[in-house]
């Protein structure tokens, strides 16, 4: 079936994409995909587009084998063997294989977030990022485990899990050489040795490895104001305000 002649909706035995006359814009006639119905201005883009239905990556990497749909794709990807990174930040001089990369790296130093969540208002610097985030309010966990069926929002999260299965610890500290499942448990495990205590509290300005510690610290600064006493005995139904306090008065009911 000739390429112009063929119906919406079927696709053409060809590699060439189907196309749909639709009217003119701007003195061209407009071409449709006969699958999905989107509009393109030339039959080389309206072919370039066919290749999302047809599954077809012509362009092949002779380095790896790692095929793409397009030319533009396998030229980024060359970067990654090559080294070579043309994209420089004219800020801070670290350098991108993309474009694209740079143009969110910029976004660190303007700290421009133009991705809002419609339902809290929160925003971010990336539309990767606003997905992940809008899986909190959807509770979507499209990621499953194939061993143990736990599901998780991010994929990166589902790879750390699975290492729990594996006993995999990619990350190994230079120091003592002790590994770990994740980069994140790595850095923490650092601090150790550099003495690094990043998170300062505002009130007393002492400071913690990890942030959760400080979090911690922080009600009890709070509670001095608050007055709040999360912790009874289950004995006498005295409050405290901190676990030790209590822990500390339990004792005098054990030595009663």
């Amino acid at each position: 079936m000739p390429l112009e002649s063929a119906p919406c909706g079927e696709m053409a035995a060809s590699s060439a994409a189907p196309r749909v006359p639709r009217g003119k814009r701007g003195g061209q006639q407009a071409l449709h995909c006969a699958v999905c119905e989107k509009e393109f201005r030339s039959k080389s883009a309206l072919q370039v587009h066919f290749r999302v239905h047809t599954g077809e990556m012509p362009f092949e990497c002779t380095l790896c084998d790692k095929k793409f749909a397009h030319n533009g794709n396998l030229t980024t990807h060359l970067r990654i063997h090559s080294g070579l990174k043309p994209f420089d930040c004219a800020i801070c001089e670290k350098r991108f294989t993309q474009g694209g990369n740079l143009r969110t790296h910029l976004r660190t130093h303007t700290e421009e977030k133009p991705f809002e969540c419609t339902v809290c208002k929160k925003s971010f610097s990336v539309s990767s990022a606003l997905r992940r985030h809008l899986r909190t309010h959807t509770g979507e966990k499209p990621f499953e485990c194939t061993v143990c069926h736990k599901s998780f929002t991010e994929g990166g999260k589902l790879k750390l899990h699975l290492r729990t299965h594996t006993g995999e610890k990619p990350f190994e500290c230079t120091v003592c050489q002790k590994s770990f499942s994740g980069s994140w448990s790595l850095r923490i495990h650092l601090r150790m040795h550099t003495g690094e205590k990043p998170f300062e509290c505002t009130v007393c300005h002492k400071s913690f490895t990890v942030s959760g510690n400080l979090r911690t610290h922080l009600r009890t600064h709070l509670r001095t104001h608050t007055g709040e006493k999360p912790f009874e005995c289950a004995v006498c139904k005295e409050k405290f305000a901190y676990a030790g306090f209590l822990k500390k008065h339990l004792r005098t009911h054990i030595s009663g």
